[in-house]
């Protein structure tokens, strides 16, 4: 199957060789042109044609027109990329081609990085807050490490603000939608003095509730979220300059409700049968007094947050003979308080809070050079601490009698070097070469649990180091102008962790290995013609070290916690196209396919190892490793002019593929397909419009994620479909 998809990538280049050839005889007139976008993905400005990696590109006006606020919901726009919700609440389990790391809990590393302004995001849930006022996000496929502060094996999300401007402008955008859905977004931004510019963006989301309580018909799911930034950009010199960004967000939201999948038999079945909700729009909550009170809420509280963030970082640049030399000190702090219900009734059965405080603090340094020759290269150190104080707290006392608490410290502190360099050994053959050398300690200090009030597992601490040597071997041809073709080798390595839920056993927190990622990867970008852009890559993963959750047997019997998979694979294609046809139509494709399976794999078989006392373990080797199979995306945008008014008619949709679950199938996620649309108005040349949009337009009903907890069959649906109208006012 990989040499077909090899196959079928010569022969699309041979298709578009020709296609070239004939675009050069004829070339198409300018206002049908694809528009160069410009990355900053390998440290540089550059086309994004022009860069060997798999990228995709979304513009800031392109996440607004697609009713993108959130992280989450990326994966509706970009190719390979899965970004799954833990049940209802802010944590997110993000999967790239394939590559992810299932975990509802804050203390483990994700397999995807999240950057905003070139400053990490390394605990997932530290990534939930408000999008906006952005310039363009870059999403990576493929283990990053070489050019990027952390390692990651399954890429990274690069989000780049927008900048202060020289002149005087500001902005205002406020949106209105279904369900009281109110968003409102502004900035202002010019010079404050000689080389001294500024921006403030403020941003704010309410509203939005269309769940109700299935016994009492009170709403859930209102949000309350708002965000600012303010960024200082000094130029004191030519070669000298600084940015500072001091930003931070409020989030008061209420959770996305659950509902039932199956009927509940409450408390074991002495209580109330609670049906299976045919209507996804219905979900429960409750709380017992005992609970509320050590979690510091009221009985009568909705399942939410109260979450607060705020950080600083200060890049600065200075120009040297032929380098550039830069620095990046950030720090960012989050306090999260959120309580969830996720039996999704009155019945107190599998109520969960999170208690949260993180501070991470890093420092970058980055030596790169800056001319004309055939070699370019950059050399850097990073330095990282995060600190994590967790109180996970359980109540079960309807079901099983009792509650639970966890608590804990977690300390990790990293330094790596890392370098990339590329030769040109002519205008059409180039060579990259990267390293990466990393020390990484991860301590889990003081973790104790109890049931019903007495201790399960004292006070203990245990650790976990990795020195993993990651990098990246590419080489880059250029037949023509308008095609590159590239393929890459590359190493990546994911941090080891421990597994933090629910548990009186030592057994259950020791450390589970950090994983290994072999890439090898073969892609080409085209322009055959101005109006036409086609990029495709297929890709091979050798995992050693896979890290799955599972179970392990211990001095008590089965424990759940994540363990190793030694040996699997995984492969897959995707293919990207944009296209220009006639002045102001513009249709971009994108479509991916991925496929894995362990090679080894001695899974512990618990009911036989219950019955039998004793670890029994059944043989995987063979298993798929579950995810969606296919993913496809696209959109079609017309421009038009209409008795002096600029019209703009906009759909964007996206097919996501059946997701397995090794639950079973009462928990396979079905397929589904979203579509969204807009329309656009305003005067030529104003600095204003309105738009009117619809999303979901097809009142689509699909699920994000399913699950069981306890004796609740739960499931997490998608929004349904909402209306509404956005004003953009333009100084």
């Amino acid at each position: 199957m990989n040499r077909l998809l090899v196959s079928v990538s010569a022969g699309a280049l041979a298709a578009l060789c020709s296609t070239t050839a004939m675009a050069q005889q004829a070339p198409p007139e300018r206002a049908t042109s694809v528009d160069d976008v410009i990355v900053t993905a390998q440290r540089r400005e550059q086309a994004a044609q022009d860069v060997g990696i798999a990228l995709s590109v979304l513009s800031g006006e392109s996440l607004t027109q697609q009713g993108i606020t959130n992280v989450n919901q990326l994966q509706n726009a970009t190719p390979n990329l899965e970004v799954e919700p833990a049940f209802g609440g802010g944590a997110a389990q993000f999967r790239m081609r394939g590559v992810g790391f299932q975990d509802y809990a804050s203390n483990n590393s994700p397999t995807v990085g999240v950057y905003v302004n070139e400053v990490a995001y390394p605990v997932p849930v530290m990534t939930q807050g408000l999008i906006f006022d952005v310039d363009r996000v870059e999403v990576l496929r493929g283990p990053q490490g070489t050019l990027y502060g952390r390692n990651t094996t399954g890429g990274a999300i690069s989000f780049v603000t927008k900048r202060p401007t020289e002149e005087l402008s500001a902005g205002l955008m406020t949106e209105w939608g279904s369900h009281n859905l109110f968003r409102a977004e502004g900035h202002v931004s010019g010079p404050l003095a000689e080389g001294l510019r500024g921006r403030l963006a403020v941003s704010t989301e309410q509203g939005g509730a269309w769940q109700r309580n299935r016994t009492t018909g009170e709403s859930l799911g209102d949000a309350d979220r708002t965000g600012a930034r303010a960024l200082l950009a000094w130029d004191p010199s030519e070669s000298l300059s600084f940015l500072l960004d001091v930003h931070g967000g409020v989030d008061k939201s209420e959770n996305q409700g659950l509902y039932l999948l199956s009927d509940l038999r409450t408390r074991g079945g002495t209580g109330p049968l609670i049906p299976a909700d045919k209507d996804h729009s219905k979900t429960g909550w409750g709380l017992s007094p005992r609970f509320a009170a050590s979690i510091g809420r009221d009985v009568k509280d909705k399942p939410g947050r109260d979450n607060s963030s705020w950080g600083t970082s200060l890049n600065a640049n200075l120009a040297l003979n032929g380098m550039n030399l830069t620095s990046i000190t950030s720090y960012e702090t989050l306090d999260r308080s959120e309580y969830g219900d996720w039996d999704s009734s009155a019945s107190v059965e599998a109520d969960t809070f999170f208690g949260s405080d993180v501070d991470v603090i890093s420092q970058e340094l980055r030596l790169a050079s800056d001319n004309d020759s055939a070699l370019t290269w950059v050399a850097g150190f990073y330095y990282s601490k995060q600190d994590l104080n967790e109180r996970y707290f359980s109540d079960f006392i309807d079901i099983y009698g009792t509650y639970a608490q966890v608590t804990y410290d977690q300390t990790v502190e990293s330094w790596s070097l890392f370098g990339q360099a590329e030769y040109a050994f002519t205008d059409k053959l180039k060579a990259i070469l990267g390293l990466r050398y990393e020390e990484e300690t991860r301590e889990l200090a003081g973790f104790g649990s109890a049931f019903g009030g007495a201790t399960a597992l004292p006070p203990t601490t245990v650790d976990t180091k990795m020195t993993p040597l990651t990098g990246k071997a590419a080489l880059e041809f250029k037949p023509t102008d308008n095609i590159l073709i590239y393929g890459s080798a590359s190493r990546g390595a994911k941090s080891g962790g421990f597994t933090t839920y629910n548990t009186g056993n030592r057994s259950g927190i020791e450390p589970f290995n950090p994983e290994i990622l072999w890439a090898y990867e073969v892609g080409f970008k085209a322009d055959p013609s101005r109006a036409f852009q086609l990029n495709g890559a297929a890709y091979y993963y050798d995992y050693t070290d896979q890290q799955v959750l599972s179970a392990v047997w211990g001095a008590n019997g089965p424990v759940g916690r994540f363990t190793n998979v030694p040996s699997s694979h995984i492969w897959g294609a995707e293919l990207e196209a944009v296209l220009k046809p006639i002045q102001g139509l513009r249709i971009s494709q994108s479509l991916s396919y991925k496929k894995g399976e362990y090679d080894e794999y001695e899974a512990l078989d618990v009911p036989a190892s219950r019955a039998a006392n004793m670890a029994v373990f059944e043989d995987k080797a063979g298993d798929p490793i579950l995810f969606p199979a296919w993913s496809y995306s696209g959109s079609v945008s017309y421009d038009w002019t209409v008795s002096g008014f600029a019209v703009t008619a906009e759909t964007n949709y996206s097919f996501r593929d059946e997701y397995p679950s090794w639950l079973g199938v009462k928990y396979d996620v079905p397929d589904y397909w979203l579509a969204n649309a807009s329309v656009t108005v305003g005067p030529e040349n104003a600095n204003w419009s309105v738009t009117f949009w619809a999303r979901n337009l097809f009142d689509q009903e699909y699920d994000l994620t399913r699950n069981f907890f306890t004796s609740a069959d739960i499931a997490q649906p998608g929004r349904p479909r909402t209306i509404g109208a956005r004003l953009s006012l333009q100084y």
